[in-house]
């Protein structure tokens, strides 16, 4: 008897719904910041851009990085003697790349990422990292990808990362028992708590994808059976799939009920008891909702708009609504990849505003008209919608911080609480003011 957890559906949800599909000015972040989280993962790796001193500016800006620290990415610039083709952009490269090595002899898995710069200049860094990888090897493997700008939004960054390391996958052999591969970087303390529920529920062997070194990568082929704990990694799976591997279609693991379903789906893959099932999942369920019930009076019907940003817009407007209570306005998002999002879509409240890709001056005319209590965008809009007098959440802000999992459902919750209570505290404090000062002396007119 397999786990069977009910879950209940929303009658009719938006399986079937109209999409709203906008092409026009976008406003989204930067490819490259998908370095920030993946550099902090796999931790003998290091991530080389090649672009310019913009994009040096902008993943130094992004990560934070005090001046006394020694991170592992860094920019290779492309300056005016590089466009002018006054230097040979691959034999810069190729020195650059000897004296970080050199410098960092333990790094064992080097990206070279490419940037707008240098796909303007039409730098072929899929070649320089072949030629690189066979001068280094086998201490060293030299991996490319691209975290241009001109991508449709800045988490493709991990996508296209993770979608190149999966050809270096070894093959797992062919009599290999089936095996589960959880595909998304998730914070350290979120991979840990996962894989000690797959533990207690005697799943197993179970991997996680990327790895936390490079020299640990995965066993992939036609017995792996494979989660998505992100929902933007299209690319990915199909990489993965062309390997042989086999998806499990589930809701992605935010809140308590995503988390459910997204590890009953491992748990009916591989024959777990319903039972067992629920002996190793209660605890969990139970701490994490009890936490959210605490939270649901703050976000209890209020009004919520997503301009699309990171993907993750669809699961995030499910656990709002289902869990928390809260009203749908609209929600966008850069891409809706039907598939993955089957199940989401079916728990997201019949006659939700769905809209992808983006023209960003229609979505803020929608945006003012409807007057939600809040607003999920990028940095580019958050300070002047605030200044219109709009609450607004930064949609990186839900990439950068550990999200998924029982543990973490109220957090998620509070980021979306606590601009509301900020701002309820902001108009509270002005009311204040307004009523403490005096009353102005009477004026006598001239006659």
């Amino acid at each position: 008897m397999t786990a069977t957890i009910p879950i209940q559906a929303v009658s009719g949800g938006c399986s079937d719904a109209p999409v709203l599909k906008e092409r026009g000015q976008r406003e989204v972040f930067c490819g490259l910041t998908g370095i920030i989280w993946l550099h902090r993962k796999i931790q003998d790796a290091f991530f080389l851009v090649v672009g310019s001193r913009t994009c040096a500016h902008l993943i130094q800006s992004a990560a934070g990085v005090m001046i006394f620290a020694e991170p592992r990415f860094a920019t290779a610039i492309i300056d005016e003697r590089d466009l002018a083709g006054l230097a040979d952009c691959n034999e810069e490269l190729d020195r650059v790349v000897t004296r970080l090595l050199e410098r960092r002899p333990e790094i064992k898995l080097l990206f070279l990422v490419g940037s707008c710069p240098s796909e303007v200049i039409k730098l072929d860094l899929s070649r320089a990292a072949q030629r690189l990888s066979g001068r280094f090897n086998p201490s060293v493997r030299v991996l490319n990808y691209s975290g241009s700008g001109i991508e449709t939004t800045f988490t493709q960054g991990e996508d296209a990362c993770l979608a190149s390391l999966v050809p270096s996958l070894p093959a797992t052999d062919a009599d290999a028992p089936a095996s589960l591969m959880v595909v998304g970087a998730l914070a350290d303390v979120v991979e840990d708590q996962f894989a000690r529920l797959f533990a207690q529920m005697g799943l197993g062997p179970v991997s996680f994808f990327p790895p936390r070194r490079a020299t640990q990568l995965p066993a992939v082929g036609p017995n792996t059976r494979f989660l998505l704990a992100q929902p933007f990694l299209a690319d990915t799976a199909v990489a993965l799939e062309a390997r042989g591997a086999q998806r499990l279609p589930a809701p992605f693991p935010l809140g308590v009920e995503g988390t459910t379903a997204w590890l009953q789906a491992a748990a009916t893959a591989f024959n777990v008891s319903a039972d067992r099932f629920a002996a190793a999942t209660a605890p969990g369920r139970e701490r994490a909702g009890g936490a959210l019930g605490r939270l649901r009076a703050q976000l209890q019907d209020k009004r919520i708009f997503f301009f699309p940003d990171s993907q993750l817009e669809i699961p995030l407007a499910r656990f709002l609504s289902r869990e928390l209570g809260m009203a749908l306005v609209e929600v966008g998002t850069p891409y809706l990849h039907r598939s993955h999002m089957a199940e989401e879509l079916a728990w997201l409240p019949a006659g939700t505003f769905l809209s992808e890709g983006q023209h960003v001056e229609n979505q803020l005319d929608r945006c003012r008209a409807a007057q939600p209590d809040i607003v999920v965008c990028g940095l580019g809009l958050a300070n002047p919608l605030e200044a219109e007098g709009l609450t607004t959440k930064w949609a990186i802000e839900l990439v950068f911080t550990p999200i998924q999992g029982y543990e973490q459902a109220a957090d998620l919750a509070e980021l979306f609480a606590r601009p509301l209570v900020r701002r309820a505290k902001l108009v509270g404090a002005r009311v204040k003011t307004v009523a403490s000062k005096p009353p102005e002396p009477e004026r006598l007119e001239a006659i």
